[in-house]
């Protein structure tokens, strides 16, 4: 088995791949289907009511996903995600019953997406740190980078089925599917040998565990920059649910064949990135700036495509992109962050990534209604290439960044810290903090 599936030899592993894949597939058909369902059904092409969904479904990360990652610091990963996976399939057959039987109304899918927001909330932090659980932490990048994979493999499968089941039963039974693929990693979960999982160190119950996961975040500058980056090209650039359904049906008068289409070729891209991402040994933090600047571009070309099949075309290279940023983010942040740590700073990780959305969404769907859908993107393309300059200029003026300069080829060398370098800088700078705390205090005492 080659360097890119390495992690495929952990029996564990496998069960967690196969049953996400499934899971992933479910997910995306359900994603198509909502926003189909509003946008043409239970609404006149509304990009604002599609907006308002989208951003009902990710607001919980903003509010949910600090004290979400606590969670997944104390409490045991598996136990946690089956309870998770159970609440999204319940909600998913819910939501498929009402509409099956003709009495959904919008406020209904409001309320669903708001509900299944909130479990997803809990549930993203556990699972990102899940991965730690299944593999030695020398797989660690790797195994992230084939979650994308699994993620943009059903990426590349659920919309095309999706908008296939649309238009030959309905939305309805799309999620009632979507119910039944979370039995998938139900029993995936249960099937696991419990002696071949690597369970990380516990954060020990205490007061102000939210505030200590801001604090280290506040004091690794690098992790600050990744989340800037990563949260305005997701607020702004990465509404594809909602522009592509807006270009389909308005802008090329198109139907959700021809809209599920466009899901499952940005995949392409998107898994191509993935299973790049999962050959390299460590993310940088240059790839990341630099995969932000080319979606940035590649977002820009595609709101100018003047034909559908242009356009088609034109997804592939914004997959590639911005998995290869997401993907090369996240594993940045898991493997520079000490242990008992990951959960929360993945929870805040989390919460810039899809907590952006409740913000960005409405916008982009106001624009997208007002200026025309080549708009809705073209904002974040504008956005996403700025963010990226600032990012890579604070690259080039951070003090723990070595560039060497040579006559041949690389002409440049950048040096970055280790992830041992960083967590001891980070313990220093507390140390500070606290000694300074503790001065301040004496001052203050009469």
């Amino acid at each position: 088995m080659t360097q890119t599936f390495a992690s495929l030899r952990i029996f564990n592993y496998r069960l967690w791949f196969a049953g996400a894949l499934v899971s992933n597939v479910g997910t995306w058909m359900q994603r198509v289907a909502q926003d189909w369902l509003v946008l043409t059904v239970l609404t006149n092409e509304s990009g604002v009511a599609v907006g308002v969904t989208t951003a009902l479904q990710f607001a919980p990360f903003l509010f949910l996903s600090a004290w979400a990652g606590v969670l997944a610091d104390r409490i045991d990963h598996r136990k946690l995600l089956l309870w998770t996976q159970v609440g999204q399939g319940l909600l998913g057959l819910g939501l498929g019953i009402l509409t099956v039987a003709g009495h959904a109304e919008l406020w209904h899918v409001y309320a669903f997406a708001l509900a299944l927001g909130v479990v997803s909330a809990i549930d993203g932090p556990a699972r990102q740190t899940f991965v730690s659980d299944l593999v030695p932490t020398a797989s660690l990048p790797n195994a992230v980078a084939l979650n994308s994979a699994s993620f943009n493999a059903a990426r590349l499968i659920g919309p095309g089925v999706a908008g296939l089941l649309i238009a030959v039963v309905g939305s309805g039974w799309v999620f009632i599917i979507n119910a039944a693929t979370f039995g998938a990693t139900i029993a995936a979960l249960l099937a696991m040998r419990r002696g071949e999982l690597h369970p990380q160190q516990r954060a020990v119950r205490g007061r102000g565990q939210v505030r200590e996961g801001i604090r280290y975040v506040r004091r690794r500058p690098d992790i600050v920059v990744i989340m800037v980056v990563v949260g305005v090209v997701a607020a702004l650039g990465l509404n594809f649910q909602l522009t592509s359904a807006m270009m389909a049906a308005t802008e090329f008068g198109k139907g959700p064949g021809e809209y599920g289409l466009l899901g499952s070729v940005t995949a392409i891209g998107s898994l191509t990135g993935a299973l790049l991402a999962a050959r390299r040994p460590r993310p940088r933090l240059r790839l990341i700036v630099g995969a932000a600047f080319a979606f940035g571009i590649a977002s820009a070309l595609m709101a100018l495509a003047p034909t559908y099949p242009l356009y088609v075309i034109a997804c592939v290279p914004v997959g590639f992109t911005v998995l290869t940023m997401i993907t090369s983010a996240n594993a940045a942040v898991q493997t520079t962050t000490t242990p008992r740590m990951r959960g929360r700073v993945m929870a805040l990780y989390m919460m810039v990534f899809l907590g952006g959305t409740p913000i960005g969404s409405p916008v982009v769907g106001w624009i997208g209604e007002n200026w025309g859908p080549r708009w809705s993107i073209g904002v974040g393309a504008i956005a996403s290439v700025l963010v990226a300059i600032g990012a890579a200029a604070w690259l080039v003026r951070d003090s723990r960044v070595r560039l060497a300069y040579q006559r041949s080829r690389p002409f440049v060398r950048v040096r970055y810290p280790s992830p041992e370098e960083a967590d001891r800088e980070t313990r220093a700078r507390a140390a500070e903090d606290i000694l300074v705390q503790q001065i301040k205090d004496r001052s203050a005492q009469p």
